[in-house]
This record gives structure tokens, C-alpha cells and sequence, in this order.
């Protein structure tokens, strides 16, 4: 069973860049599709980025097309997601998440999901 921890979280101006990473335990990692998902007070959670097991195919939501990054180092069991002129809307707990389907789209995709960490924005 793959168990994921989330790291990278905080408190940022708008504008700023945060990295946020997913280190994974398990040796199914590398074959597990990799994603990013994100929750906001009084919202449901929603997909941000994925990334397939084989790097190289990478899905994002089109609120963060050309601002996020998702990128995987397999050697690493590591998922990362490099968060670029960040906003206010951007605040949320961010979810790390794994699972068999792709595109990694909706939360029934999801087989194993990290305890989450906080992404706060001010403007």
C-alpha cells in the first residue's frame, strides 16, 4: 500500500511561488498515477494537476494552466507541484493523491490520499 506525505505549505503573497511535495512510501509508486488536488473553506475538493505513472503525460485544471507544475522523480518516490504567481484563489489545502485512472480527474478516482497541507495566499 502506497501512503503519501505532504510537505511545502504556507503562507504567501500574491504573486509568490511555493513548491509542495509528495513523498510517497511503497514500492508501487512508480506505477501509480500521480495527482494534486485541492480544497477550499466551504468547497469541494477539486483536481489541480496529474501526472501518469509514465512521465511524460501531465493533466492540469485550466485555473492553473501556465502557473502550476507537476513533475514526478520515481528514484525519489516524489511528486512535486511548483506553484507560480500564486493567488488569492489559489488558497486552499492542497491533497496529494494516487490511483489507477487516468486522467487522475475526480475524487472516486483517488485510491490513497495524503493528509493534506495548507496553502494560504494573501493579497
Amino acid at each position: 500500500q502506497v501512503q503519501l506525505i505532504e510537505s511545502g505549505g504556507g503562507l504567501v503573497q500574491t504573486g509568490d511561488s511555493l513548491r509542495l511535495s509528495c513523498a510517497a512510501s511503497g514500492r508501487t509508486f512508480s506505477s501509480r498515477n500521480m495527482g494534486w488536488f485541492r480544497q477550499a473553506p466551504g468547497k469541494e475538493r477539486e483536481s489541480v494537476a496529474a501526472i501518469r505513472w509514465r512521465a511524460g503525460a501531465t493533466y492540469y485544471a485550466d485555473s492553473v494552466k501556465g502557473r502550476f507544475t507537476i513533475s514526478r522523480d520515481n528514484a525519489k518516490n516524489t511528486v512535486y507541484l511548483q506553484m507560480n504567481k500564486l493567488k488569492p484563489e489559489d488558497t486552499a489545502t492542497y491533497y496529494c493523491a494516487a490511483g489507477s485512472t487516468w486522467p487522475l480527474l475526480l475524487t472516486s478516482y483517488v485510491e490513497v490520499w495524503g493528509q493534506g497541507t495548507l496553502v494560504t495566499v494573501s493579497s
